[in-house]
């Protein structure tokens, strides 16, 4: 039997929430898709990317995250003065895709934001390995889903 891909799996996890939340009222299911990606080939590694907020909820979910086999990668949560808010992973996750894609065959990235297309580009060309993509087909950016290998859309597999 011929070696299975290797897998790094990437999860905006801010944007997962809130983009299945505005679509369909539901959570995102990472149970689900850990074993769909994992029919595949072997995920060798899988991160998490969140906002720290120290509440009880969400310590719950980032704990049911690292059960299914996710490294949680936190920032904390930054209120402003003007009452915004900032905790974005954007860099962090490029960095760290851009690190796996040396050693794997296929990178997964779970968000909508746009500004991952040249991420995408530059993964698939210079390093030569597959890009997909799981967004929720109306709020994810047409740069992302033009820039990714496969696009898989979240939908009523993959929800609570």
């Amino acid at each position: 039997m011929p070696d299975q891909p290797k897998i790094a799996i990437f999860v905006d996890v801010q944007n997962i929430y809130y983009t299945t939340r505005q679509a369909y009222g539901r959570q995102f299911n990472y149970r689900a898709l850990w074993q769909r990606i994992s029919e595949e080939g072997t995920i060798v590694s899988a991160t998490a990317y969140a906002i720290h907020r120290g509440d009880e909820r969400q310590l719950k979910f980032q704990n049911a995250l690292k059960q299914i086999g996710f490294d949680v990668k936190l920032k904390p949560f930054i209120q402003r003065s003007d009452g915004s808010a900032k905790g974005d992973w954007d860099v962090g996750i490029t960095i760290d895709v851009l690190e796996a894609a040396k050693s794997v065959d296929k990178i997964v990235l779970l968000s909508g934001d746009g500004d991952f297309d040249l991420l995408l580009d530059k993964v698939r060309n210079d390093y030569h390995v597959s890009a997909d993509v799981y967004g929720v087909p109306a709020l994810t950016a047409n740069s992302l889903i033009n820039a990714a290998s496969e696009f898989y859309r979240i939908e009523e597999a993959l929800l609570m």
